[in-house]
């Protein structure tokens, strides 16, 4: 009995260490060590954007504290299997994480890059290029050397362009803006001189046209013809043409919130391709 109690409460003592949690992707720099100045992590994340832009792949960088009590290889694919970094069906995502207490990182390598940044060649990053600055405690110094290493052997895969990805949404970023000038100038014109719900309906209806004739899809002619309805339906003081000018109203709808760029990743996959090591 006594024997049996023993390894229950080994048992439970053991499930009671959680797993650290996964912080949330919403930048391509995340330290949640505070090891990088403000300025160090925004020179990273600025360098990672434009070469996402030219290239397309997805790069990361994490620092966490710990990753205990799992290995780093049992963390790193829990965080990008919850990032989902790279383009989705290239599965061009990489990220470094860097276990700052365990002094341990790691390199891991979506699924379209294995043959490129091959284990042999994420592990000569590591040991070559990260882990020398390390020592001498030079993250930032290790960190961007390694991010410089990464970029270069990918940019020597042979990969569909950045532009490919961009292309799919490319109509309904540039549309957004011009819609959302016609919702409030079309709904506050139209609203005034058919009343209310009238007026939202032909706005929804000439929005959704127009949609359709700019982007060639019926789902966005679709969407926002249904939110240039709502909008204006549901506005009040839209605007309108007041003696030869545009008098604005209160702003809101879909064209309005925070103009903060917020990472994500886009649905790449990952194997356990890559390389960890020590300092």
């Amino acid at each position: 009995m006594i024997v049996v109690i023993a390894a229950a409460l080994t048992l439970v003592g053991t499930g009671a260490a959680a797993d650290a949690p996964v912080p949330e992707l919403t930048a391509r720099v995340t330290d949640e060590t505070g090891t990088l100045t403000a300025e160090q992590r925004a020179n990273l994340e600025q360098r990672l954007k434009a070469f996402e832009a030219q290239k397309g792949s997805q790069i990361s960088v994490l620092i966490v504290p710990t990753t205990q009590p799992e290995t780093i290889e049992q963390y790193s694919m829990r965080v990008v299997e919850q990032w989902k970094l790279g383009r989705k069906s290239v599965d061009d995502g990489v990220l470094l994480i860097v276990a700052k207490n365990d002094r341990s990182l790691r390199i891991e390598v979506g699924y379209g890059l294995e043959g490129a940044l091959n284990d042999a060649t994420s592990n000569r990053i590591i040991n070559e290029t990260i882990v020398p600055r390390f020592r001498q405690g030079d993250f930032y110094g290790g960190i961007t050397a390694g991010v410089d290493s990464i970029m270069r052997v990918v940019n020597g895969e042979p990969l569909p362009a950045a532009r490919e990805r961009r292309d799919e949404h490319r109509g309904v970023g540039q549309l957004l803006p011009v819609l959302f000038v016609l919702t409030v100038v079309a709904g506050g014109v139209l609203r005034s001189i058919l009343g209310r719900f009238a007026g939202a309906v032909v706005t929804g209806g000439a929005i959704g046209v127009l949609a359709w004739l700019l982007s060639g899809a019926i789902l966005v002619a679709v969407v926002a013809g249904a939110i240039a309805l709502v909008f204006t339906l549901l506005g009040s003081g839209m605007g309108a043409y007041v003696g030869g000018r545009f008098i604005g109203g209160r702003s809101g709808g879909f064209g309005s919130g925070s103009n903060r760029d917020i990472f994500r990743g886009g649905g790449g996959g990952f194997g356990g391709g890559g390389a960890s090591g020590r300092w």
